[in-house]
């Protein structure tokens, strides 16, 4: 019997290096991926396009590489190039550049493209949830609070909603007067 107990063991390990194994090349995949699309649509010219959806298309790749500056600037044109897009493709231009400029920690001018987005498209979760984080990090609790509200009225089982309200709500008990850890004092 205690001769089993190192070959489970064994077993177990090698079936979790397996599993990180396939998680890791996964994520090399989406990377090269990614990589090659972005050498692509530079090589063909697409910073220079008209064309707002080539223009989002980079964008997007340059997101999911962390390239903010570079998303920032491409989605700019973006917006300049939207004119006979359907008003989705202005919310969804708009809520790109939002995240490009609240991921360098510019949420003043991402509150403004979240806005836009919004204006476009009223009942946009996304950009809903995007707004309220950025009113968050601004400390306008009470703003982003009912920004979310206004989220799960729209997707009553939206997961970042409900996970930043209950957040919000940890926060405030925490500063309670009454709690231990408060500032009552």
């Amino acid at each position: 019997m205690n001769i089993l107990v190192p070959e489970t063991y064994l077993i177990g390990l090698i079936g979790l290096l397996v599993i990180v194994a396939i998680l890791v090349g996964r994520q090399l995949l989406r990377v090269r991926r990614d990589e090659i699309n972005l050498v692509k649509l530079e090589k063909v010219g697409t910073t220079n396009s008209k064309e707002a959806s080539e223009l989002y298309e980079l964008a997007s790749v340059q997101l999911r590489k962390r390239l903010y500056p570079q998303a920032t600037t491409t989605l700019r044109k973006a917006l300049k190039a939207v004119k006979e897009e359907p008003d989705e493709a202005t919310a969804l231009i708009s809520n790109a550049l939002g995240f490009a400029l609240a991921a360098q920690d510019d949420f003043e001018s991402a509150i403004v493209h979240y806005r836009t987005a919004l204006k476009v498209k009223s009942d946009y979760p996304v950009a809903m949830n995007n707004l309220a984080f950025a009113k968050q990090k601004l400390n306008q609790i009470a703003e982003a609070q009912k920004l979310y509200d206004e989220v799960l009225a729209i997707d009553p089982k939206n997961k970042t909603a409900i996970k930043q309200l209950k957040a919000i709500s940890k926060s405030n008990a925490d500063n309670s007067p009454n709690s231990p850890n408060g500032r009552g004092f």
